[in-house]
């Protein structure tokens, strides 16, 4: 069969390249060994439901456990109209998975068992007599939760489940050995999803569980096997641990962006190479391009916005981060930085929030920026790209530069150096935005350092430059700043770079500057 990079649902082993993921499922399994009850909690589309396959798989082969794989996705209300029907609709999903998974097993859960208990009480005695029939180590997963946990009975039935884990060193077998819950948040942090009004109901059912902590991303090694089954099954030429590392640069290995980004180069970019046989890390370059223009979406870069527009204060804390440099302190317990990190769109770095990846960061930048501009926060900017660009596809950024100088020095001069503080990086960000729209895009290098900067890289057409902007904070600032700049540029192959300086001394002068530093060019200028 023929084999493809998958973006969708889950992935299976004979039909997509896959990355391999056996040390992360081995992780899994001994956390299920030890009997623990956790949830596998990632953003959407992180490769929780393949994984949870690939666990299943792994445990219906072991004769000492019985697995039972579960998902309340599709469920009606009507599941959750009171306990007996829920208690009653658990039952029926349990005993079809049973006997499908394990056709030659009898000792199904009987909900006509004869008892004076109803509800929860009664389901709790079924799955008593059920594990000490069966005499087996019964794991039950379930996946997406999330969707069934803003339920009150969902959140009864887990407490459930809480209490028979309390209860089980008193007899073997008197509850199920493990439980692996799936699901974007955790049941411990379920409070984030539930409305104002609901969060009283709130009371920890799942405060027996413990954290999962197997790292889900994909580092460069892993990348690579699956860049090298594809290189071996398609014969593609390629330096595997080269791409694999510029692969993980700009995805920070979340799973969906490692299989989009091959999916691109494949299915799209390859067939339109002179050189079919082969992949360069100018292939990656333009996988990356591809993803991140403004007209280019996909259903995870949809969520992405929508969780955005959705959450002002996740909205102020993004712009804050991406378009004024603000170093914001990593903060576990501060709900707005939780539901980002929840949401895959923050990480940690060095104690500071930072955008997960340079996909995401792009995405969301331009989101940000282009929502200012529709709102009129910066209609007063009015560039024309020609006058700037040449028919050959390349921009005369001194040009740029100069005119910016101009335009700061007419407009803003008399501002005062706080407002310029605070919003030059968007003034100038809105006023690149129409001479490269159409043609390019900007993307900025994240950075988190004691100088406030921003690495600014700009392609348009086939070139690329790189621009600097900092806030002048003196000449050691200055020429640390210089030797960062000229760092960046060796990472692109390139002698020239850009350097815009925001300069808020009150006997300061708009000036440039050619500095010749190390074997670099750089144009510096000051507003």
């Amino acid at each position: 069969m023929k084999k493809r990079f998958n973006d969708t649902g889950i992935c299976i082993e004979d039909k997509h390249f896959m990355v391999n993921t056996s040390s992360k499922i081995e992780q899994t399994f001994e956390m299920i060994e030890y009997g623990e009850y956790f949830i596998m909690n990632r953003p959407r589309q992180f490769g929780k439901t393949t994984a949870l396959y690939r666990l299943h798989q792994e445990l219906l082969v072991k004769d000492d456990y019985l697995t039972i794989l579960l998902s309340f996705e599709g469920s009606s209300d009507d599941a959750f109209k009171d306990a007996d029907t829920f208690c009653f609709y658990f039952i029926e999903k349990f005993n079809d998975k049973l006997k499908f998974s394990y056709p030659s097993q009898q000792l199904f859960i009987d909900h006509n068992l004869q008892t004076n208990k109803t509800g929860f009480e009664k389901l709790s005695l079924q799955i008593t007599d059920f594990t000490q029939k069966v005499q087996k180590k019964v794991v039950v997963l379930i996946d997406e939760v999330d969707k069934s946990t803003n339920n009150q009975l969902f959140l009864h039935f887990l407490g459930l489940l809480r209490n028979k884990y309390l209860e089980r060193n008193l007899a073997p077998f008197l509850t199920f050995h493990s439980i692996v819950l799936v699901g974007i948040h955790d049941i411990k942090t379920i409070k984030l999803k539930l409305r104002p009004d609901e969060k009283k109901k709130f009371n920890s059912p799942w405060n027996i569980a413990v954290d999962f902590k197997v790292d889900m991303f994909f580092n460069p090694s892993e990348i690579s096997t699956m860049l090298e089954q594809y290189s071996q099954e398609k014969n593609i030429q390629m330096d595997i641990k080269k791409l694999s590392e510029r692969i993980f640069y700009y995805t920070s290995g979340y799973p969906f962006l490692v299989s989009k980004m091959c999916k691109v180069i494949d299915e799209i970019l390859l067939p339109k190479k002179e050189n079919q046989t082969e992949w360069d890390v100018e292939d990656i370059e333009n996988s990356f391009k591809y993803l991140v223009k403004d007209n280019y979406t996909t259903t995870i870069f949809d969520d992405l916005t929508k969780n955005v527009d959705n959450n002002p204060k996740i909205k102020n804390l993004l712009t804050n981060i991406l378009m004024k440099g603000l170093k914001v302190p990593f903060v576990v317990s501060d709900e707005t930085i939780s539901l980002g990190q929840i949401y895959g769109m923050l990480d940690i770095d060095d104690k500071y929030c930072k955008i997960h990846n340079r996909i995401f960061e792009q995405k969301l930048y331009s989101h940000l920026l282009a929502g200012m501009i529709i709102n009129g926060d910066y209609d007063h900017i009015n560039i024309l790209s020609d006058v700037y660009s040449s028919p050959k596809g390349t921009l005369d950024m001194p040009k740029i530069l100069r005119k910016f100088q101009e335009f700061m020095k007419e407009n803003y001069s008399k501002k005062d150096p706080e407002f310029i503080e605070r919003e030059g990086r968007l003034i100038f960000l809105s006023f690149l935005k129409p001479i490269i729209n159409g043609r390019g895009f900007d993307f900025k290098e994240p950075n988190i350092g004691e100088e406030r900067r921003m690495d600014i890289v700009i392609t348009y057409a086939t070139n690329i430059y790189i621009l600097e902007l900092k806030i002048w904070r003196g000449e050691s600032y200055h020429q640390e700043g210089l030797e960062q700049l000229s760092n960046y540029l060796d990472f692109y192959n390139k002698k020239e770079g850009f350097l815009l300086i925001f300069n808020f001394n009150q006997k300061k002068e708009f000036k440039e500057e050619n500095i010749e530093f190390e074997d670099k060019n750089i144009l510096a200028v000051w507003v």
